[in-house]
Order: C-alpha cells, then sequence, then structure tokens
C-alpha cells in the first residue's frame, strides 16, 4: 500500500466565539474555510485542478454551515471547478476523520492529492441553537434513548471525575498548565509556522492571533469560578420529567446522589470558531510538483465507548491506534488529547500511565478553544510542528466525540 504524505498544514487564529465580541464571528464559515484552502494553495503553489478532494468537517450542518461546506469553500476560495469537496461529521473528531479519509484515499492509489481539514463557528451555531432541540438529544429517537441515553456533555464530565476519583484540584491544575502552556507557546512563536491571518472581504484585517488564551489563570482565580453543569444536571428534557443527571443514572445508578461537580468554564474547552486546513498527497504527486513532505501518516484508528459517558474513548482508540502501527506509548513524543474537559486529558494521562511533558505541549482547548468540526485538523498540525521544532519523531492525536467515539491518528516527522 502507497504512503500518504502530510505537505503542509495551516490553520485560522482562534476567535472568541461570541457574536458581538469575537473578532471573526461577522464571518460567514465558508469565508473562514476558504481562508484556509487559499493559504494551502497559495504557500504550496498548487494548481487546483490536479486537487482529486477537499474532505472537510464541519459537526452543526445547518443554515450557513449546511450545503457541503467543502464544495462551497473551495469555490470561494476559487479553486478550479474539478476540485470536488464533501463535507463529514462525526461531531467533534471530524477534523481528524477527514485527514483520516484523506490518507486512505491516498494509500488506496484511488487518489493522488487532497485537502482535508474542518471548520467550525461557534458564534453561528449559538446564535442558531434550538433550545428545546439540543443536538445531543438523540435526535428526539425516544428508542434510542432508552438504549443509550446521551445526555449534556458537561454532565457526562463530571460524572466521569466522579466515578475515576478526580476531584476539582486535579481538574483545575491541569487547566492552569495548558493556559501556561499555551502562553509560552505564543510568546516563542511556536504556532506561527501554521497560522494564517484572517482578512475581511475588504481586505482589512479580522483577525491574526489566538484571541481567547487567559495567560493570568491562577489555582486562585479558578477557585472563585462556580461548577456550571450542576445547574444542567437537574434540568428537564422532556415532559416526563427526565432530566439531564437521569440520563446518566439510569446507567450508572451507583453516582446517584453522589455527583462531584467539577467542571466550570475555567476547565472546559473555549467556545471559539476557527478552520483548518492540511494537504495530503501521494509521493509521486509530491516529486512532480516539487513538494517536500513534512511527515508520514502512519496509522489511523476509530474507537466507539459507552454513548452515555460520552468522553471515555480516546484511551481505547490510542490503544487501537499504537497496536496497528505496531508501537507502545514509548515511541510517541507528542500526544494531542483534545481538552474537551479537563477530565477527558487527566484520565487519558492517567489511564496510559504517560509523561505529561509529552501530552499537549503547548497548551490544549482549555487555553485555546475548541472550534468543534476544525479542532481535530488544528491538533494534527499543532503535534507536526512541534515535532519539527523539538525534533522529535512520532506524534499520536486523538479527541472524544459525541455518540462515544473517538478517531486516532499517528504521525512520523520527515526530514532532519
Amino acid at each position: 500500500m502507497a504512503d500518504a504524505y502530510i505537505i503542509d498544514a495551516v490553520r485560522t487564529p482562534r476567535g472568541i466565539g461570541k457574536v458581538g465580541k469575537g473578532s471573526l464571528a461577522h464571518l460567514h464559515p465558508q469565508h473562514l474555510s476558504s481562508t484556509v484552502l487559499a493559504a494551502i494553495r497559495d504557500r504550496n503553489k498548487l494548481d487546483t485542478a490536479t486537487i482529486d478532494d477537499v474532505i472537510w468537517g464541519t459537526s452543526s450542518q445547518r443554515g450557513a454551515q449546511g450545503a457541503d461546506m467543502g464544495r462551497m469553500a473551495a469555490l470561494d476560495a476559487g479553486f478550479d471547478v474539478k476540485a470536488s469537496g464533501v463535507t463529514l461529521d462525526r461531531f467533534c473528531g471530524s477534523g481528524i476523520t477527514s485527514v483520516s479519509l484523506a490518507a486512505a484515499q491516498v494509500m488506496s492509489g484511488m487518489e493522488d492529492c487532497v485537502i482535508a481539514g474542518g471548520c467550525e463557528m461557534m458564534s453561528y451555531t449559538a446564535s442558531t441553537a434550538d433550545p428545546k432541540n439540543p443536538p445531543m438529544m438523540d435526535a428526539g429517537n425516544l428508542h434510542l434513548r432508552e438504549l443509550h441515553p446521551q445526555s449534556q456533555q458537561g454532565c457526562c464530565a463530571d460524572a466521569i471525575a466522579t466515578l475515576e476519583g478526580i476531584d476539582r484540584e486535579a481538574v483545575d491544575q491541569l487547566a492552569v498548565v495548558s493556559q501556561e502552556r499555551a502562553k509560552k507557546a505564543m510568546d516563542e512563536g511556536r504556532f506561527d509556522k501554521s497560522v494564517v491571518p484572517v482578512h475581511n472581504r475588504d481586505g482589512s484585517l479580522a483577525l491574526d492571533k489566538d484571541e481567547f488564551p487567559r495567560p493570568g489563570t491562577t489555582m486562585e482565580s479558578l477557585a472563585g469560578l462556580k461548577t456550571v453543569f450542576n445547574m444542567f444536571w437537574d434540568i428537564p428534557v422532556d415532559d416526563k420529567g427526565t432530566t439531564y443527571g437521569n440520563m446518566i443514572e439510569k446507567k450508572y445508578p451507583q453516582i446517584k446522589g453522589k455527583v462531584d461537580h467539577v467542571h466550570h468554564a475555567g476547565n472546559s474547552s473555549g467556545v471559539v470558531d476557527g478552520a483548518a486546513a492540511i494537504l495530503v498527497t501521494s509521493k509521486d504527486y509530491a516529486d512532480k510538483n516539487g513538494l517536500t513532505p513534512r511527515a508520514r501518516i502512519v496509522a489511523t484508528a476509530n474507537m466507539g465507548d459507552c454513548p452515555t459517558l460520552m468522553l471515555n474513548a480516546p484511551v481505547a482508540a490510542a490503544k487501537k491506534v499504537l497496536e496497528k502501527a505496531g508501537m507502545t506509548t514509548d515511541d510517541i513524543d507528542v500526544y494531542e488529547i483534545n481538552e474537551a474537559f479537563s477530565v477527558v486529558a487527566e484520565k487519558f494521562i492517567r489511564d496510559l500511565k504517560l509523561d505529561r511533558e509529552k501530552v499537549n505541549i503547548n497548551g490544549g482547548a482549555m487555553a485555546l478553544g475548541h472550534p468543534i468540526g476544525a479542532t481535530g485538523s488544528i491538533l494534527i498540525g499543532t503535534a507536526l510542528d512541534e515535532l519539527e521544532r523539538s525534533g522529535g519523531k512520532y506524534g499520536l492525536i486523538t479527541m472524544c466525540a459525541a455518540g462515544g467515539m473517538a478517531p486516532a491518528i499517528i504521525i512520523e516527522r520527515l526530514g532532519a
């Protein structure tokens, strides 16, 4: 089977995902996506007529984020009409899955040049959300809810913390580390290679650096924040009085009346807008077009876990992708595990017995934010940049996704 190579990776800065506050919130999602697609094209002098496909991840595909953003953004970026496009949804894991599918197409020999990536403008999805129809509520399918009740994600995070015995001090400490590492990374320009500025249609600058981080975060400042998801736990979700908490307690009755609510705004992922793109090609395409591969995609995997707890699949996904690659945890130099909630990363580190200095080296979503459909592609680019900076060889990237899933991917840095 042929190899699939990563030629380049770019992303936008992450803007605060709130209309009237975020620097990207006034833009159309297709414009945010076309920004990174144009950057990939221009940085690599691509003839877009030779691009086989654009595989795009977007979770909330409605309104301005609907209509196959991968294709529409490619057209908006001025790509040749021959460059096709498709958009997929694996919830938070969409941005890893888009790269995995691109790699599979290249490795199978079916395609030679694919741009993968994703976009999510959480400012937009928040403005169009229907509070009477939460997106994680099984789409109103009561039969599915009976089989696999799927609660609000923050409630799941608190339930996992309770079941695992992970207390607030531990989750807050990880949040502080995330902020400290993100600040250091930004101060030292570690994101500069991948971040491309976003401009308004009139050419004026919209945003050129991440605007969500709160570098002054301390254990003391976090201690002053009230937990959030205890307020959701008892909210009725139907006319029968079923609550978010009931949905979890049905599967895990041992936590009834004992839930330790530990998550709040400071140790949960930030609500932001962002997009990312990764150029994946075959060796022949790279050679013919004078492109130098930066990394090789070693292995990909997907794993499902309990939909009710929802957030626990990354550990199993990491084990599966390591087995596929014939590797162990010790072989990995850089881990990127999305900080959807602090407990997700904390459990990942504990269960796999990882060296904390290898995990989320440049901060994570608690500091930088989590634009759902884009985050996986962002993390792949971040891992690659860090491998090049530090001289490491292998990176493993994974993240939890709604429905109790996790995609995972291992990349190998190439070159000196």
